[in-house]
């Protein structure tokens, strides 16, 4: 099974944490942000569902993923290049989209300020 763990990382994270992988130290796949706002403006509720509709399911079509959603076509579409950009998903050679894990993990601590 293949996890991408969603984090809230600093650049020092992020950076040792490639090191670590240079020097051949499994990381595992990770998409880090710099806060929990940036997170969430990126991953909205509806890219969300998106994401889960997508887990595990191999290449899609668009038309796939906003049937899959109960959505229209064209809003899916702009949500689809929105986690395309944001490196979430990827485009394969036959235009498919793929989001290419088997679960999620997200993975962050809220403080008290």
């Amino acid at each position: 099974m293949t996890i991408v763990t969603l984090s809230v990382a600093s650049r020092e994270d992020v950076t040792r944490r490639a090191l670590a992988a240079f020097e051949g130290k499994a990381q595992g796949a990770h998409i880090s942000f710099a806060s929990v706002e940036l997170l969430w403006q990126t991953l909205t509720t509806k890219r969300w569902e998106i994401l889960k509709a997508m887990t595990g399911q191999g290449p899609l079509t668009i038309r796939e993923v906003a049937r899959r959603v109960e959505r229209d076509v064209k809003a899916v579409h702009g949500d689809i290049h929105s986690l395309l950009n944001a490196g979430f998903i990827e485009r394969t050679d036959e235009g498919l989209v793929i989001f290419p894990y088997d679960a999620v993990h997200v993975d962050f601590t809220v403080k008290a300020a």
